[in-house]
């Protein structure tokens, strides 16, 4: 039986690993977050690209940063909350992935939206 923590920790240099470099997966942006101006949806989507966490037990209890989120701060000066999630998906995207620690079997789709929206 494989090792439930080095499987989390796997998981998450790949989630990592996605994030940081929006390659190797699909990136959707909810209708909200599209709607932003291209300055701030640029500025969102850096932010989640180098988002080091905090990843706490209380948003990551399973250890896999695959989901967070943060208060942006728009132009005229109110805040808006945003989320992001990773899901797994198989390779052709139409089911689950049968195991989220291996890319070989695995589509990582992030998903950047406003909270309002989850």
């Amino acid at each position: 039986m494989p090792d439930t923590q080095s499987r989390s920790a796997r998981i998450a240099a790949l989630n990592d690993a996605f994030r940081y470099s929006f390659e190797g997966g699909k990136i959707f942006i909810s209708k909200g977050i599209q709607a932003l101006p291209e300055q701030v949806r640029l500025r969102i989507m850096a932010l989640v690209n180098y988002d080091k966490g905090p990843f706490t037990e209380e948003n990551d209890p399973y250890g896999e940063h695959d989901f967070n989120t943060f208060a942006y701060q728009l132009p005229d000066r109110s805040y808006i909350q945003v989320n992001w999630k990773i899901d797994y998906y198989n390779l052709d995207l139409s089911a689950g992935s049968e195991d989220p620690a291996d890319p070989a079997v695995t589509t990582r789709v992030l998903t950047i939206m406003l909270a309002e929206e989850y």
